[in-house]
């Protein structure tokens, strides 16, 4: 299957046999990053398949969470956004979520989002991470369209995007969505993240409480839009 996405490739955690644990859609939630990494069970490592900033009013402090604990990560829609200061297609709510991100942010950051790939490989091969789909990272993925043919030459295919947590075992392999950090979309409003365990191609699926009532605050002094943390308190 011919992939051909833009972006760089790399190769790390070079234990092939590894815990890692599976971050996506943050979108600027600091205070549910900081829930889920004080959640997160004995792993080694850590990927996040974008979308670091968006929605909330964090993303300095996002950016440099995941940027100090060298995680590999993609490139989401909403990073991709704010990096070029364009936004086609988003409504007014995700429009000023990029546009706080990019005023909020210093040139080196958005640098670094800019400079994210739409497709890693880490733990040997082992593990791809993409934002939306393989072929298309602003392709909404749902459960439903999980299938082996989604899978290449890796053994876990880890995607966002959706921030609906689902994963699907198959004889080819494993397609992970751990849900979203900062933005769950599943009907459940704690924050979502996954570990897989690499030794025998196992999914642990989990969620965590953390302090909606702050956040909702925190967006509401930002002067953003109500909506998002509407949204938050819904899980919707």
């Amino acid at each position: 299957m011919d992939r051909g996405v833009a972006g760089t490739t790399t190769a790390e955690f070079v234990c092939a046999d590894v815990r890692l644990g599976l971050l996506s859609d943050v979108h600027g939630n600091r205070i549910a990053l900081e829930a889920v990494l004080d959640d997160m069970p004995p792993v080694d490592g850590l990927v996040c398949a974008g979308d670091v900033v968006g929605y909330n009013p964090w993303p300095v402090e996002c950016v440099a969470a995941v940027r100090e604990r060298a995680i590999p990560t993609v490139q989401g829609n909403h990073d991709r956004a704010v990096a070029a200061g364009v936004a086609p297609g988003f409504n007014s709510m995700a429009r000023a979520g990029v546009d706080y991100a990019r005023e909020a942010l210093d040139d080196d950051a958005l640098a670094w989002l800019g400079d994210l790939p739409e497709r890693r490989t880490v733990a040997d091969g082992r593990v791809a991470v993409v934002h939306g789909h393989p072929d298309d990272p602003d392709h909404y993925t749902y459960p439903a369209e999980f299938t082996p043919g989604l899978l290449d030459d890796e053994d876990v295919l880890v995607m966002g995007h959706t921030h609906v947590q689902h994963h699907a075992v198959f004889d080819e392999g494993v397609v992970c969505n751990p849900g979203s950090v900062g933005q769950p979309r599943d009907g459940d409003k704690r924050a979502a993240y996954a570990v897989v365990d690499l030794a025998d191609l196992s999914v642990e699926e989990h969620r965590v409480e953390y302090d909606v009532d702050a956040v909702v605050a925190a967006i509401e002094e930002a002067g953003l839009p109500s909506r998002i943390g509407s949204r938050l308190e819904l899980g919707t």
